[in-house]
């Protein structure tokens, strides 16, 4: 038994010591590898004498344990958000996953989620620090041995680095440890970089100041619309069935590509940015952007003469922001007044919330209007989904109590074959599309505009070997002088872009859209 503890302990440490950062590095063959830190930490062992020693082990397997947490959030949000974790500016998106766990299965299932992790972080720290105090023991109790296996594996360690040797891609000459815990240490001088560049990209606001009558000059009198679809990205279009959806609509319509600041998730960082116009891709800069006094979309409609209205069924505990955006009022999840089911973190479909839109905020006799709508029944984990219905049958919602069913466990997205998540999440993406699209058809007339774009791609997972940032984005208009504005943009006419069609940056949007609406015409403001 004290053999078999043994092992174990030395199997944990390297383990500990070379486990990959990325989600995707994740095999077995990753673990076969050589850790430097361990080798040096031996050697340090073996030197030291009595309660030194001690110090040294249970310094070395708290700080282990400490970086095993980290490289454990690492992992997940490779795997959900394509990048590692940042604790400086991360913060809100755990509160988001918290969040998105109570919304798919329940405050249950939340308060489960949080203090399993807390409690699986401690056991993580107390058994690798365990863990380490057994090598300890071991090797410095058969010294001569010991530093036999050092000098080799030493060796073997500076030829194999020469050599460049890998295993499933990754160096077997490991010093993933040191390099993690360096590139976490960096996060902060990298924090203090970007909180400065941050705040000059905010300082210029080229129209901060200009006057309500020359903005949106071209729009007067219309009803424009922002409508994001959740992870709408450009890896949806390589299926089929989605581009025969768009191919088929029939409307009016230009088309290209934005280059959205996050991925798999943080959707309200890609809601800033193309608002705002300037990019927000972490929590910090999200905080910041009140105190910056930009000038967003929504606001410069107001300013200009329009009611201004947010559409949010994802939003169930209020909407703060809402002043600063713009919005006269909000419509949140419990003032759309569904009485239907839930589909798992989908409140409510988004048929029955462009319906209640179009009757509460687009009646005859209403005044010209600018909405931003977030439709959310592409949402992961993308199962259940309702049926789009006959627009009359939509009423309050009840009709869709018999569609509802289980829900897959958010951490099933992860443990679930592939190509089932990446077949639930087209299903989801051709109902909002077909929704958005019989919308369109049913309450498009002259004086509607309407902007939908995706906000991120979805989860790894879903997205195959499309790991790029790239959301589609489509102006529908009937009125052809509208998409006469946007000629100059160059973009491909329909609601599908071609592979080929023109990339912005998100931040990118506000500019050129106030500037091809405004009197200037469709030429971007020079910087």
């Amino acid at each position: 038994m004290r053999t078999v503890g043994s092992v174990v302990a030395v199997v944990l440490v390297v383990a500990a010591l070379v486990a990959p950062a990325a989600f995707t590095d994740l095999t077995p063959a990753a673990f076969a590898r050589i850790p430097l830190e361990g080798l040096v930490a031996v050697a340090v062992l073996l030197v030291l004498r009595g309660g030194a020693r001690r110090i040294a082990a249970v310094a070395f397997g708290v700080l282990l344990g400490l970086l095993t947490v980290l490289r454990l959030f690492d992992l997940g949000f490779s795997a959900v958000l394509d990048r590692p974790f940042d604790p400086l500016t991360d913060a809100g998106l755990v509160k988001g996953g918290v969040d998105f766990v109570r919304s798919s299965s329940g405050g249950a299932a939340a308060v489960g989620a949080v203090v399993g992790a807390v409690v699986l972080g401690l056991l993580v720290v107390a058994g690798v620090t365990a863990a380490v105090l057994r090598t300890a023991h071991l090797v410095t109790s058969r010294p001569a041995p010991s530093r036999r296996v050092v000098a080799v594996l030493t060796v073997a360690w500076t030829v194999l680095a020469g050599l460049g040797a890998q295993t499933a891609g990754l160096p077997v000459a490991s010093r993933d440890a040191a390099t993690l815990a360096a590139a976490h240490v960096g996060q902060i001088g990298a924090a203090v970089a970007d909180r400065r560049e941050f705040e000059a990209a905010a300082a210029r606001d080229e129209f901060r100041t200009t006057p309500p009558a020359d903005l949106l000059t071209a729009l007067r009198g219309k009803d424009v619309v922002l409508t994001y679809v959740e992870s709408y990205g450009r890896s949806a279009l390589t299926d089929p069935s989605v581009a025969a959806r768009l191919d088929g609509a029939g409307l009016p319509a230009r088309s290209a590509w934005l280059t959205s600041p996050t991925f798999g998730g943080g959707s309200w960082l890609a809601h800033s940015t193309l608002e705002s116009g300037v990019r927000i891709d972490d929590q910090t800069r999200f905080d910041d952007l009140d105190a910056t006094g930009r000038l967003t979309l929504a606001a410069a409609f107001r300013r200009a003469g329009w009611d201004t209205a947010a559409v949010q069924p994802g939003t169930t505990s209020g909407f703060p922001d809402a002043d600063f955006y713009g919005y006269d009022q909000v419509l949140d999840a419990q003032l759309l007044g569904y009485e239907g089911p839930a589909f798992s973190f989908a409140t409510m479909p988004d048929q029955y919330t462009l319906a209640t839109f179009q009757q509460r905020l687009r009646a005859p006799g209403h005044a010209p209007l600018m909405a931003g709508i977030t439709l959310v029944s592409s949402h992961a984990p993308w199962t259940p989904l309702p049926t789009l219905l006959p627009w009359d049958r939509v009423g309050d919602g009840s009709v869709y109590a018999t569609m509802s069913g289980p829900s897959l466990p958010p951490q099933a997205i992860l443990t679930t074959d592939p190509a089932v998540v990446r077949a639930d999440y087209l299903a989801s993406i051709r109902y909002s599309l077909a929704t958005l699209i019989s919308y369109l058809q049913n309450y498009g007339d002259d004086d509607l505009v309407m902007v939908f774009l995706g906000d991120h791609q979805p989860a790894p997972v879903a997205t195959g070997n499309d790991p790029n940032r790239d959301v589609p984005v489509t102006v529908v208009a009937k009125d052809p002088a509208v998409l006469d504005r946007i000629a100059g943009w160059g973009w491909d006419p329909g609601l599908r872009p071609g592979a080929q069609a023109p990339v912005w940056g998100m931040d990118a949007f506000r500019d050129r859209f106030l500037t091809a609406f405004g009197p200037a015409g469709s030429q971007p403001p020079s910087r």
